[in-house]
């Protein structure tokens, strides 16, 4: 655990070798509400699943902690404003045109970034072995 920890994110895969050794140990996940969904949860701390995080070719991934906000020191989003087409903060909406069915089309787009405030708002577990898709005890 670490200070503030807000987040976890991991491959779907890590999550599943995860709470496979958790469940050998009589250990077990428990889970939070988030936007109305029920989600794994490591002493409170929601564990998203983000395929985004690679696998290698060794069958390892890794885990990545995040605290947030600028309280907390830690990651935080930034939108840019004053875009051409804005309706709101950092979303605009582009007319498209209308097609022979009179459908009128619009191109809608928001932009964002994050800021880490501090090195130690996000912690990395890496080399965490995930078993290979064919591999089934």
């Amino acid at each position: 655990m670490r200070r503030g920890t807000k987040y976890i994110f991991a491959h779907p895969r890590a999550i599943a070798a995860f709470g496979k050794e958790c469940n050998k140990r009589g250990i077990y996940f428990g889970s939070v509400d988030v936007d109305g969904h029920h989600i794994p949860a490591w002493r409170g701390v929601p564990i998203l699943p983000c395929g985004k995080i690679p696998i290698t070719e060794h069958q390892t991934s890794s885990i990545i902690a995040m605290r947030t906000g600028e309280d907390n020191e830690g990651v935080i989003g930034l939108h840019q404003t004053g875009i051409p087409d804005e309706v709101e903060p950092g979303l605009n909406a582009r007319f498209m045109g209308i097609d022979d069915k009179a459908i009128i089309s619009y191109l809608v787009s928001t932009y964002y970034s994050a800021a880490v405030l501090v090195p130690d708002a996000i912690g990395m577990l890496e080399n965490v072995e995930v078993r290979p898709r064919e591999s089934r005890d």
